[in-house]
């Protein structure tokens, strides 16, 4: 949630931070602002809207500086308007923040006291009037410390002083903040495609961080002025890569680069002629794998689903009893974990603070950590015992779409690497099982070659008011999956339920105004599918029937149909999620929706 972007160097610091918002909009937000020094102090310009509401404040003011910060809020503290937007000025402190001052009613009191007045709702305001009354008895830098140290909560903070003109300090705590060190200058973040196009350079500040740039360099310190050693990294993302490249919207993008993108998964993971996967990726040795009692998968939203498939896979394949979680109720719930157990966390971003809660709960209990992620970097990867890299390159539309299938396909990989181990399966499936993967891009790929009939289905049905999703076994996350996507997307209210529970309640949803998008994979469990179809269509439901290899032969109570390739039952839930993206996208779109950018919604959600 929210984009931080600040620039020093030789460059137009305004134009460099104005763009650097724009590649930030993915993360969600409902007002923007930005603040650099003139000459002689510092002008902040804001408004409520979207960045190109703050360019029009920009043209206006003609603006030229060599230091400057950004922002873009997503309302946490206070509602969407100008005057809580950032940044935020106390006196001669300039801030922006992500993350949540948890202490920061305590604080507002206490400077209340001393004779600060607020003109926002916000926790920033706080902490800005803090930095401010500190710096009264110390240099800018230490105010800084000083403040972050009374402060809980979480924060991603960039500040500069009217006193220090050239200077910009960051720190981060439970919130994401990198720095990106290029050849004209440096840059403070949230993410890195906020500078991608200028360097690709970075150091990813750690919890406790606290980064001092000036025109000559930067220092990297604790909050008690300790100086920290760090190396710069090389992302290896091109720039291209977070551009749209030719679509109308990222979303559109990123499910056709799915092909791509579960190849890079793939690449280096397995030894297609031993019929193995190369174990050294996951960080893992046989000796614990085959001491492991039981699994956790503790994950939110979208990789949560992706969990839920792991567990038809871990289980199916290795034999392993699992439990999965949403991350926000783990921590809370007192869940059985013992020492010695695995715990697996499922992030995109590395960064979800759910997420990264019950990833701490977990070590602390004695659980060896295990995080399947695609940021190199991210916190979660950094504090796990071991990291899975998914490799599937940056996803800018915020409702997930090729992470989705690479967890998928990270999930499966380990689930094989584990029944090898345990000798559950023998070279022969699992010289199969590899073949079969190999082969996931091309049948993608196939998919993705009949987005015309998705098209046609998204034309009939995008008036409608309420889908419900059904799927049986391993399909029945990814029914929930199409619900939520249909939801992110659309503002369609839609269901995902197990088919065999349609008659425990949601069969009293259905009528002809209620589209039922029933998933069918191939073997035992086809038959009782057709017969939950056959009862909706005698309610007068309109089905669309996304199925593996096709329809039976003489089959006619489908309304809609969309084919898939056959492939085995552990990857019909990557075959089957392709599709059921591609129609709430197209859904989306017809109904006028912002499919890159969903109201109220957030890419990297780092709060709780």
């Amino acid at each position: 949630m929210c984009g931080i972007i600040g620039y020093i160097g030789t460059g137009d610091a305004i134009e460099v931070v104005v763009e650097g918002l724009r590649h930030l909009e993915y993360r969600g937000y409902d007002s923007a602002g930005i603040a650099y020094h003139n000459g002689s102090g510092i002008d902040v310009l804001r408004c409520k809207g979207k960045i190109r509401d703050l360019e029009g404040l920009v043209r206006k003011s003609r603006p030229v500086a060599s230091l400057a910060i950004g922002h873009t809020r997503w309302a946490t503290h206070g509602v969407p308007s100008e005057y809580n937007a950032h940044p935020h000025r106390s006196n001669n402190v300039v801030l922006v923040h992500n993350g949540i001052i948890e202490n920061y009613l305590e604080l507002k009191k206490e400077l209340a006291e001393e004779g600060y007045t607020f003109t926002s709702e916000t926790d920033t305001e706080v902490l800005c009037h803090l930095i401010d009354s500190y710096c009264r008895e110390y240099g800018f830098r230490e105010a800084v410390e000083a403040a972050l140290r009374d402060t809980r909560g979480a924060y991603a903070i960039v500040a500069i002083s009217v006193r220090d003109p050239g200077v910009m300090i960051g720190a981060r705590k439970d919130s994401p903040l990198v720095l990106g060190v290029g050849q004209e200058g440096f840059f403070l973040a949230s993410d890195v495609p906020a500078f991608l196009t200028r360097t690709n350079r970075v150091v990813f500040l750690r919890d406790g961080e606290m980064v001092t740039i000036s025109g000559e360099g930067y220092r990297i310190t604790d909050l008690e002025g300790n100086r920290l050693e760090r190396e710069t990294e090389l992302v290896t993302w091109s720039p291209s890569m977070a551009e749209k490249g030719g679509y109308k919207h990222y979303m559109l993008k990123e499910i056709h680069e799915q092909p791509r993108s579960l190849a890079d998964t793939l690449r280096g993971r397995v030894f297609p002629e031993r019929g193995e996967v190369n174990i050294a990726e996951f960080g893992l040795d046989e000796e614990r794998l085959r001491r492991v009692r039981k699994i956790f998968i503790v994950a939110c939203g979208t990789s949560w689903h992706a969990a839920l498939v792991g567990k038809y896979q871990i289980e199916g394949l290795a034999g392993v009893p699992v439990e999965v979680d949403l991350a926000s109720e783990f921590r809370y719930r007192g869940a059985l974990l013992e020492e010695g157990d695995l715990f697996i966390a499922i992030t995109q971003s590395g960064e979800t603070a759910d997420t990264l809660a019950a990833q701490r709960e977990a070590r602390r209990r004695g659980a060896f950590t295990l995080s399947i992620c695609n940021v190199l970097g991210s916190t979660s990867a950094r504090e796990a015992d071991s990291v899975f890299f998914t490799h599937s390159g940056p996803e800018i539309g915020v409702a997930s779409t090729k992470a989705f299938t690479s967890q998928l396909v990270a999930l499966y990989l380990f689930s094989i690497l584990l029944a090898r181990v345990r000798g559950r399966i023998g070279h022969g499936e699992s010289f199969e099982l590899i073949a079969e993967l190999l082969r996931l891009p091309d049948k993608v790929e196939a998919v993705l070659s009949g987005e015309e009939a998705v098209v046609r289905v998204a034309r009939e049905l995008f008036k409608a008011r309420d889908f419900l999703y059904l799927g049986r076994g391993i399909l029945y996350p990814v029914a929930l999956e199409g619900a939520l996507k249909l939801k992110e997307i659309s503002y369609i209210h839609a269901e995902g339920y197990p088919a065999g529970e349609m008659k425990h309640g949601p069969i009293a949803l259905i009528d002809e105004d209620v589209p039922v998008v029933f998933l069918m994979q191939k073997g035992g469990l086809r038959e009782k599918i057709l017969s939950n179809v056959s009862e909706v269509k005698s309610r007068g439901g309109k089905v669309v029937a996304v199925a593996a290899g096709g329809l039976p032969e003489g089959f006619e109570m489908a309304d809609y149909s969309i084919e898939i390739p056959e492939t085995n039952r552990y990857l019909e839930a990557v075959l089957m999620a392709v599709p059921l993206q591609l129609l709430a996208y197209h859904i989306g779109v017809l109904r006028g929706c912002d499919v890159d950018q969903p109201r109220n919604l957030a890419k990297s959600v780092t709060v709780e």
